[in-house]
């Protein structure tokens, strides 16, 4: 993957910067997102036609709705559950990853597009309530993206490219789920439970429904 760094100014975080990641061709390969099930919300990893068979370790796992409320959550071997109770809200899954000695990945996994405000560090947010177009948001500030890949249980991918405005636009033509991804690399380091991580990588998922 080569960098793609932001040239816009971001907020005091104790981050240096942030570099958006121009994503291999295989698409959601390494992303965790959501979709809907009878009971609730299942989280995979992989393309929608062919997930990843197990979940690499995840630490932190947490399911939430836009509130805050956290929400009952199992961890199945080549998915994770989240239980719903019927709510429409905008469901959130975020867990880490270790990657490697100095690596650390934290995923980010949305699901519905009525939100129109950001929750997770990095997000990928609709700017009108279940509509086509989209933002990118880092910690509460609106980026460019290098670009947004989209997968679909259609079997149909496609790359986004942002306008100039830094927003993409996403035709809906076939009915099923779409998952789109973006990721990011910080620039600094980053520590957790007392040990240091100097690759960090974000990578934000949203996922929605287009019925038949």
């Amino acid at each position: 993957m080569s960098p793609f760094v932001l040239k816009k100014s971001l907020p005091a975080t104790g981050l240096l910067a942030l570099c958006l990641l121009v994503a291999s061709p295989a698409v959601l390969a390494d992303a965790l997102w959501l979709e809907h099930t009878a009971t609730g919300a299942r989280a995979h990893m992989g393309q929608t036609l062919q997930r990843a068979p197990t979940l690499p370790p995840l630490l932190a796992p947490r399911a939430f709705l836009p509130d805050g409320k956290d929400l009952p959550l199992a961890l199945q071997g080549a998915h994770v559950d989240v239980a719903l109770d019927g709510t429409a809200a905008d469901l959130r899954l975020n867990a880490s990853q270790v990657t490697g000695p100095a690596g650390l990945t934290h995923y980010q996994a949305r699901l519905g597009r009525q939100d129109t405000r950001a929750v997770n560090d990095l997000e990928l947010v609709p700017t009108t309530p279940g509509g086509n177009t989209f933002k990118l948001v880092w910690k509460g500030q609106a980026v460019a993206a290098a670009q947004v890949n989209v997968d679909t249980s259609a079997g149909w991918h496609r790359t986004l490219i942002p306008a100039a405005d830094g927003t993409v636009q996403l035709e809906t033509p076939f009915p099923g789920l779409y998952v789109l991804e973006v990721s990011a690399k910080v620039n600094g380091s980053v520590t957790v439970d007392g040990k240091k991580y100097n690759d960090v990588r974000h990578t934000a998922t949203l996922s929605f429904e287009v019925p038949r």
